[in-house]
């Protein structure tokens, strides 16, 4: 498996719109594996084909909360998203039933840092193609709803900043542009030293 480079907003990459696959082939069940290994490689809950370059519509989820030990914790999952088989990795996904309004304080790989209120649909219905090119079919609510809408939006090249309002949205974006983003390597070098270096 190999990690993949994700891009970072303002990247006009970003902007562009996915395109559905024709057939799910070794080549994008090995592109898939990869797009989960950098996604749990940097942390995230999702991912979608688009944040590394790639323009087609695929996404990966896995919002399963874990422990301080890094268990699961499935005590803090909805029904519904316990059902569901996690990590999810769906080709071409379409949502065809959505209900209710929740919001949520999203961050994302492509904005690293910065989180803001987003209100999203409270239970969706998503349908798509698994690894095999099965027809597959979500349903589900809580945190793993909001994760398929933000990974869907990127694939119709938008982010979550779109959805601010535009005083908020060109609050962040003007935050962006003076503060940049930070240092992956440098958190990783304050992650191995020694406590009493890193305060």
């Amino acid at each position: 498996m190999a990690l993949l480079d994700i891009l970072k907003f303002p990247d006009p990459r970003l902007r562009k719109k996915c395109a559905p696959v024709k057939e799910v082939t070794d080549e994008l069940r090995e592109f898939a594996s990869n797009m989960l290994e950098t996604m749990y490689h940097h942390k995230g809950i999702g991912l979608a084909a688009a944040q590394v370059n790639r323009q087609i519509r695929f996404l990966t989820a896995d919002t399963r909360p874990k422990d301080e030990r890094g268990r699961y914790n499935y005590g803090e999952m909805t029904e519904l998203e316990k059902a569901i088989e996690q990590p999810v990795k769906i080709f071409n996904p379409v949502i065809v039933n959505k209900e209710g309004k929740t919001t949520y304080d999203e961050g994302c790989l492509s904005v690293p840092s910065y989180f803001e209120t987003v209100e999203r649909f409270n239970y969706i219905e998503v349908e798509g193609l698994d690894s095999e090119g099965h027809k597959m079919t979500i349903k589900t609510d809580g945190l793993l709803s909001i994760c398929i809408q933000h990974e869907i939006d990127h694939l119709d090249g938008k982010l979550f900043i779109d959805r601010l309002s535009p005083i908020k949205a060109n609050r962040l974006k003007a935050k962006i542009k003076k503060l940049g983003y930070p240092d992956p390597d440098e958190d990783e070098k304050k992650a191995l030293e020694p406590e009493e270096v890193r305060q």
